[in-house]
This record gives structure tokens, sequence and C-alpha cells, in this order.
């Protein structure tokens, strides 16, 4: 692992954007719930509005989900003494590509390979 990169600074932020997610996912949850069929109360662009509302809401929730999961897998890395190294090919993970996303689990190479 680079011997300049500061673990204990890249934890902090992993904590706290799970501690952010898991706050919008608190407040998430609401716009994401059934919407009302009965047209009497709602128009029906209002109610089409309404359905395009919830399934963006479903789509956030399932990346906000997906992004907790990463999260989670960094911090135990931290934890198991792993972290920094590519789960792919066991390079280390420059410095920069975790200081721009600290959950990143692959090299630059391997997430390349993994696009094309």
């Amino acid at each position: 692992m680079d011997e300049n990169l500061d673990v204990e600074k890249l934890r902090s932020l992993l904590l706290s954007k799970k501690q952010e997610l898991q706050e919008i996912e608190s407040i998430g949850n609401e716009a994401a719930e059934t919407v009302e069929l009965d047209q009497t109360r709602m128009g029906r662009l209002s109610r089409m509005d309404a359905l395009q509302g919830q399934a963006m809401s479903k789509e956030a929730k399932r990346r906000r989900e997906l992004e907790l999961k990463k999260i989670d897998s960094a911090l135990q890395r931290i934890e198991a003494g792993v972290y920094g190294y590519c789960v792919s090919c066991e390079e280390a993970i420059s410095k920069g590509r975790l200081e721009v996303d600290p959950s990143a689990s692959l090299c630059i190479l391997c997430a390349e390979k993994l696009q094309a």
C-alpha cells in the first residue's frame, strides 16, 4: 500500500458518507411509497407525475443501497488490513483514485476491463 495513504482520513470520509446516505435514506423512504390511484382525488397527469417521482425515488434508493454496500466493504477491508489493494489483481490502488472514491475496490486497469 502507498506509504503516503492516510487510511484514517479515508475511513473518516467513508463513515461520514455512510451517515449522510443513511440520513437521506430515512427521508427518501416517504417518496417511494405506493401512489394512490383514486382519480377523484388526483388528476391523471398528477398521478403520472407521482408515478414517475416514485420510480425515480426507488432508483435513487437502489443506488444509495449499492453505495452503502461499497462503503461497508471498504470499511471491512480497512479492518482486515487489505484496504488500498485491488480485489481483482491485488495490486495497489492509486492514492489519487482512493482520494476521489474511498470505496473503490478495483485499480483503474481492472475497473476499465470491467467496463469493456
